[in-house]
């Protein structure tokens, strides 16, 4: 065998040996499900908020703490994602068999392209998605974010589902910017009041949220004791609150964010001509609270229009329906008065109002059961629904001496709450009231959510004059013998 031969043989084993190895996958990979990867961050969030059409890029490092390598799958969780991710130079939305070496890493690029110039159903608000890393069998996830519109974000910092707190030292602040104001995450207000211009928009990012501990529900504003809130919206150019998501799929979709809520001894809260709209509960009171609604509509809850617990509240010309439990849940005492308000109860099978004087924490044991006074009134009112009783009453104290309602001409429905098991002397604390039977005339069509009266309605010139009052939910004014609800013909 001549040298040159010799050589070339040589070479040629040697490339094989190196093909065969490249053709072999090694065989000392981890395999077992205990690798817990780490990352650089839970949560990726791109907050570049997009004026003109534009990309950003950021990354994440993957750690494998094993001293074994490792395989992993990279992918995005919606494959047709706004966000796009390189790993390794390989783009996605899918990325197979990525060696991690042991305890090392390696980077994952994510790059996001927005154009504001879409509409909102288009490119909505709030960017979401979740890039899913898969090893042995087990996968965990970091969660992307980023900002699809122009427009005002008050948001945690460290992500979804997380809480927050605003405060301004006890003084104003005028949320008056022409761009929307969109809430991400749980906004506390404290030692501070919002004010809220005419026409402003509030849309609010919501979704159920899970973690080791518990689940609960995102997107709500909590107004502390020192914090209040003051919308001043006006009947062609009401303030709206509602949820980030805008498509036509979504316009009646209920429980989208959480709601407001006026905690313990939040005072100075009013809401003038003020828009609720597709949260679980719409406004929520607690202890003490103290809360003015002027021209509100309040509608498609999953919960209550209104749920309110040992507060005050006042309510004039107010609109509430399309919620899947009470309108109205007034409970555990309070005072409450309600004019010229319109409640419409055709979904689900509770009542449209209930009014009790307790609060328990276990409904088993009559020993856990609080009481506190409650005093309630609703003059020139409609409270209606699908039900035979659309009020409900429930005095656990049995004191009738702090258990005070009274209704003056209002319209309602009650069949058994007037039966001699229940309250038969309820019409005592009732004035020039009708109790609807099912086959009158009320609304425009409430089927379409027109809740103005109709031309035939039984509420027309059914009211009593109310001297403060002069207009309707629309400004129109009132007659001398005004029509029951919150409209006017």
């Amino acid at each position: 065998m001549n040298k040159l031969f010799a050589d070339n043989i040589l070479w040629v084993s040697i490339l094989i040996a190196f093909i065969a190895l490249g053709a072999c996958q090694r065989d000392d990979y981890y395999e077992g499900r205990d690798v817990d990867l780490a990352f650089s961050q839970d949560t990726l969030r791109i907050d570049t908020v997009f004026t003109t059409i534009g990309s950003a890029t950021r990354y994440l490092k993957v750690y494998n703490p094993h001293t074994l390598p490792v395989l992993v799958d990279i992918k995005l969780e919606n494959p047709n994602s706004f966000f796009r991710i390189n790993v390794d130079g390989i783009q996605g939305p899918v990325v197979k068999n990525v060696e991690i070496g042991g305890n090392d890493s390696i980077y994952v690029f994510v790059e996001v392209t927005i154009d504001p110039d879409q509409p909102v159903s288009v490119s909505p608000f709030i960017i979401e998605d979740r890039i899913n890393v898969s090893v042995n069998g087990i996968t965990s996830s970091v969660v992307l974010e980023a900002w699809g519109q122009n427009a005002n974000y008050i948001t945690p910092s460290n992500g979804k589902g997380n809480a927050y707190l605003l405060s301004c030292n006890f003084g104003e602040q005028l949320w008056d910017d022409p761009k929307p104001y969109v809430i991400y995450g749980i906004l506390y207000i404290d030692s501070c009041k919002i004010v809220l211009p005419p026409g402003t928009r509030i849309y609010v990012h919501g979704g159920i949220i899970r973690n080791e501990s518990q689940v609960y529900n995102d997107g709500l504003l909590i107004f502390l004791k020192d914090g209040s809130l003051d919308a001043r919206g006006t009947p062609e150019n009401p303030v709206v609150f509602q949820g980030d998501r805008l498509e036509e799929s979504y316009k009646d979709v209920k429980s989208q964010w959480a709601g407001l809520m006026f905690w313990q001894e939040s005072t100075q809260n009013i809401l003038s001509f003020t828009t609720i709209k597709n949260a679980i509960i719409g406004v929520r009171t607690d202890s003490l609270s103290q809360l003015i609604m002027k021209g509100c509509s309040v509608f498609n809850t999953g919960g209550p229009c209104v749920a309110s617990r040992y507060s005050d509240i006042y309510a004039e010309n107010c609109l509430f329906y399309g919620s899947a439990s009470y309108c109205l849940q007034l409970t555990y005492g309070g005072r409450y008065e309600f004019n010229y308000c319109t409640v419409g109860s055709f979904e689900g099978n509770n009542e449209a109002v209930i009014l009790t004087d307790y609060y328990t924490t276990d409904p088993f044991n009559p020993a856990a059961y609080k009481t506190k006074p409650l005093q309630a009134s609703f003059t020139n009112s409609v409270l209606t629904g699908s039900d035979e009783d659309e009020i409900n009453l429930i005095n656990w104290s049995g004191n009738p001496n702090s258990f005070i309602y009274k209704f003056t001409n209002s319209a309602f429905r009650v069949k058994d709450l007037v039966s001699p098991k229940n309250i038969p002397d309820f019409f005592d604390f009732t004035q020039d009231c009708l109790n609807l039977k099912g086959n009158e005339k009320l609304f425009s069509d409430f089927r379409k959510n027109n809740y103005r009266p109709d031309s035939m309605s039984v509420l027309l010139n059914k009211g009593i004059g109310i001297d403060k009052i002069k207009t309707d939910i629309e400004g129109k004014t009132r007659k001398s013998t005004p029509d029951i609800g919150c409209y006017e013909l």
